[in-house]
């Protein structure tokens, strides 16, 4: 009788509330396996223009991977682009996809919006969650 192992990916949505309304995420919980697509879901709050994806993990903590801006990507310097993709097809969703899934991939995947602003505060923003890397 031979023997096989099972290898699971675990990807977390966190789902950020706001006081009447926050950001959607979905699905909340997924556990797939190795090898395999996942696609995550985000709607932005409604009249949002800038769209935030992070991922926290036990061992690197917090990490930018792209952001939009009017549906357009301005910075995916954090996207493993050899296996991750995000794209923002319109401003009610974005989407995160990750082909083929590893074990490495395994960590909680934040979705977050904000209203525009100056260019200015967006960036100070933006860096200060990029100096966690």
């Amino acid at each position: 009788m031979g023997s096989w192992t099972l290898c699971c990916v675990s990807l977390c949505i966190v789902v950020a509330k706001h006081t009447d309304a926050g950001v959607i995420q979905s699905p909340r919980h997924k556990v797939t396996e190795m090898g395999k697509e996942v696609t995550l879901r985000c709607e932005p709050i409604s009249g949002h223009t800038y769209l935030f994806w992070y991922r926290q993990t036990m061992m690197r903590g917090l990490e930018f991977l792209i952001y939009f801006n009017n549906k357009d990507p301005i910075d995916d310097s954090g996207m493993p682009k050899d296996r991750f993709s995000a794209k923002m097809p319109n401003a009610s969703f974005s989407t995160l996809k990750i082909q083929p899934s590893e074990p490495r991939d395994s960590a909680v995947y934040f979705c977050a919006s904000s209203f525009s602003g100056t260019v200015g505060q967006q960036l100070c923003w933006r860096q200060g969650w990029n100096s966690t890397r």
